[in-house]
C-alpha cells in the first residue's frame, strides 16, 4: 500500500454540509476513476487519462490512500520478449529447419565435412555455430543419426513431420514477441533455455475508488480546491479562503539532499599529494605514455634478457614497433656499459646489446623513464623532480593490482645528496600525509644501490609496499653525463596509499563510477597542508 499523509482540510457550505477539498489534481483523479469500469483503473492507464507522468502521481495517491478515499493493489506480469537470435529464427527459419530441407535435397546420407564446407553452410544461409546447433536438435528430434562421419537422414514421412513439428514451434515462438504470460510452461521455458526469449517479470499498480469515497461523491461532499501557501488579505477579503486548502508545513522533515559536482575522490588525492610534493621543493615533470624501451629499460642497466621485460609484464605496440634515439653517443655509451661497465668500475652484463631491441615501443611500465629522461636533459646540478602519473602493466586484476594503475617516481640529484637524504624522505613524506611509521627493509633493483623498501600498515591489508627506492648506480648515471653528482631515487604505489587513506581494500574502488561512491567517500583531511 502507498504511504499516508496528513487530512485534508474539511469546510462546511452554508448549509452545513461537511465538504472535503481536494487539490485540482486529486480531485481529477476521483473524477476519472469514478467514470472507470468497477471504478479501477491501472496507474498508466490513469496516468495517460491525466495527462500526465506515472511518477508524477505517486504523492496525490498516497495522500487519498491516507484519506481513505482510494486503495491499491499490485499484480505481476509476465512479460515475453523475442532476443536478437529469436526474431532471427522466426524471420529465417530453425537452424535444424534449414538444414533439415537442405539435407532433403542432397540426399539421403551425406558426410559431416560436406555439411561443415563453407559452399554447403552458404547455400543453406547457416554459420558454424548454426550447423552445430541444427545437428544436436535434428538428433534429440531422430530426424539424423550420425554413422562412421556421415549424417543419415530418417524416412521422409518422419521428417514430414518433424519439419511440421518444427513450423508450429516457430510459429508458437512468433506469437510470444511482447506477449504478455499468465504463466511460464514447458513450451517458454525450452525458447527460454535456448536464449531465444527473455522474459521480465512487471508490476502492475491498480488504483480504485473506496465505498467512503463513491458515498462522498453521491452527496457532493468532494470539491475541488486551490492550494495557497500564504494567507494573503485579499483571500480574507473575498472569502476565497472557504475554498482554498492551505499547505501544512512540517518543519522536522528534512530537506532534499543536494549532490553537487566534484572530482574524483581519487583525483582530490592525488592534487594534495602533488601540493604536499611541491612544498618539499619538488618540481613536477611529465613523460609521454608510449615509451622507448631504451628510456623504460636500458637506461636504468636493465638487461635485455630481463623477465620483466618479456612480454607477460610489458605491453609491446603492434604499430609502430619502433622509435628513434637522435643522440648516436648516447646509444654508444650505454651499449658499451650493458657489454662490459665501460667507465664506471663495472663488468656490466657481458652481453651483446642490441639498439633494436631497445628502440621497441611500449606503454611505459614505470614513470623511471620521465626521471631518465629528466636527468638527460638537465645532467649535473641541484634539482628535485617528481612525477605521478600512469602507468600500464598485463597483472591480473584483483583487490591489489591493476593493468592500468598510478606511479609517484622521484629523484633528488645534488652533490651532496646521500641514502640518509632519500630515508629521511620517506619519513617526511608519511609524516605529512599521516600514515604513521614507515618499515624499511634492504631490497634489490638492477638501477639503485643501496636499495630499500618502505612499508606501511593498511588497517584490513595488512603491511603493504609503497616506497620502494635506492642511490641510482653509476651505470645509470655515466650514460647520461652525470659524474659529479648523485641521486637518490623513488617509485611509490601511490595507488595503495590512497588505498589507506581513502579506507578501501579493493584497487578497483579507486577508479569506480558508482555514483554512491562518488557522493559519499570524503576525502581525507591532510593535515600538513593546513598548517
Amino acid at each position: 500500500m502507498l504511504a499516508g499523509a496528513p487530512d485534508a482540510p474539511i469546510s462546511l457550505d452554508p448549509k452545513g454540509t461537511e465538504n472535503l477539498l481536494l487539490p485540482e489534481r486529486q480531485f481529477r483523479i476521483i473524477e476519472v476513476l469514478s467514470k472507470a469500469d468497477k471504478k479501477v483503473l491501472e496507474v498508466n492507464e490513469l496516468s495517460r487519462q491525466l495527462g500526465t507522468d506515472p511518477s508524477a502521481l505517486m504523492r496525490d495517491l498516497a495522500e487519498l490512500e491516507a484519506k481513505g478515499l482510494i486503495r491499491t493493489s499490485k499484480r505481476y506480469i509476465i512479460k515475453a520478449k523475442l532476443t536478437e537470435e529469436g526474431e532471427k529464427f522466426v524471420k529465417k527459419g530453425f537452424p535444424e529447419e534449414r538444414l533439415l530441407k537442405k539435407l532433403l535435397e542432397v540426399g539421403e546420407e551425406v558426410p559431416l565435412s560436406t555439411i561443415f564446407s563453407q559452399s554447403f553452410r552458404e547455400r543453406a544461409e547457416l554459420s558454424t555455430d548454426e550447423v552445430k546447433i541444427a545437428i544436436n536438435h535434428l538428433i534429440r528430434l531422430r530426424a539424423i543419426r550420425i554413422e562412421r562421419g556421415s549424417v543419415k537422414l530418417a524416412s521422409k514421412e518422419e521428417i514430414e513431420g518433424i519439419l511440421a513439428r518444427i513450423r508450429s514451434e516457430r510459429e508458437g515462438l512468433r506469437k510470444l514477441r511482447d506477449a504478455t504470460l499468465s504463466q511460464v510452461d514447458d513450451t517458454v521455458q525450452f525458447f527460454r533455455r535456448r536464449k531465444l526469449i527473455e522474459l521480465r517479470e512487471k508490476t502492475i499498480l491498480e488504483v480504485g475508488l473506496t465505498d467512503k469515497a463513491l458515498e462522498m461523491l453521491e452527496r457532493g461532499q468532494i470539491r475541488s480546491g486551490i492550494v495557497v501557501t500564504r494567507l494573503t488579505p485579499e483571500l480574507i477579503v473575498s472569502g476565497k479562503w472557504r475554498s482554498a486548502i492551505f499547505k501544512k508545513f512540517d518543519l522536522r522533515v528534512d530537506v532534499p539532499t543536494v549532490y553537487p559536482s566534484r572530482k574524483h575522490p581519487y583525483m582530490e588525492l592525488l592534487d594534495d599529494i602533488r601540493e604536499i610534493l611541491a612544498s618539499m621543493g619538488f618540481e613536477e615533470v611529465k613523460g609521454p605514455h608510449v615509451e622507448l624501451e631504451f628510456w623504460n629499460f636500458d637506461s636504468l642497466f636493465q638487461a635485455q634478457d630481463h623477465p620483466a621485460r618479456e612480454i607477460h609484464d610489458t605491453f609491446y605496440l603492434k604499430f609502430p614497433k619502433r622509435g628513434s634515439v637522435s643522440d648516436k653517443d648516447l646509444l654508444e655509451r650505454v651499449k658499451r656499459t650493458h657489454e662490459n661497465g665501460w667507465i664506471t668500475g663495472s663488468k656490466g652484463w657481458g652481453y651483446k646489446w642490441s639498439p633494436e631491441k631497445a628502440l621497441k615501443l611500449i606503454l611505459r611500465t614505470q614513470t623511471t623513464a620521465v626521471s631518465m629522461r629528466v636527468i638527460y636533459e638537465r645532467g649535473e646540478g641541484e634539482y628535485r623532480c617528481f612525477s605521478l602519473d600512469r602507468v600500464f602493466r598485463p597483472e591480473t586484476l584483483d583487490p591489489t593490482h591493476s593493468m592500468e594503475f598510478y606511479q609517484l617516481e622521484g629523484i633528488i640529484v645534488g652533490r651532496r645528496v646521500t641514502f640518509r637524504n632519500l630515508l629521511w624522505f620517506f619519513n617526511e613524506f608519511a609524516k605529512k600525509l599521516g600514515l604513521g611509521w614507515v618499515k624499511i627493509k634492504p631490497a634489490y633493483f638492477p638501477f639503485t644501490e643501496p636499495s630499500v623498501e618502505g612499508f606501511i600498515k593498511h588497517p584490513k591489508l595488512g603491511w603493504i609496499e609503497v616506497f620502494p627506492g635506492g642511490m641510482f648506480r653509476p651505470e645509470v648515471l655515466y650514460p647520461l653525463g652525470v659524474k659529479n653528482c648523485n641521486v637518490a631515487a623513488w617509485g611509490i604505489g601511490i595507488d595503495r596509499i590512497a588505498m589507506a587513506m581513502l579506507e578501501i581494500d579493493d584497487i578497483r574502488d579507486l577508479f569506480s563510477q558508482r555514483i554512491d561512491f562518488l557522493r559519499e567517500k570524503p576525502v581525507p583531511i591532510i593535515r600538513s597542508l593546513w598548517r
